[in-house]
């Protein structure tokens, strides 16, 4: 299993323990406010390497 498919396996486990835990609401805040956290977290050159290093990945 590669390193990306063990930590989307882990995002979806805990993802689930969430929703059965918390109100949906809650689940649902939480799986979506910690990225755009993170990413807002960043510098604007980190950013920026970030959308390159995503688009080349795409292939565009």
């Amino acid at each position: 299993m590669s390193r990306n498919a063990k930590i989307a396996a882990g995002g979806v486990a805990a993802g689930i323990l969430l929703w059965i835990w918390l109100p949906w609401w809650a689940a649902l805040l939480i799986v979506l406010g910690v990225p755009a956290a993170a990413y807002l977290a960043l510098d604007p050159a980190q950013r920026r390497r970030l959308r390159r290093v995503t688009r080349k990945e795409i292939g565009h």
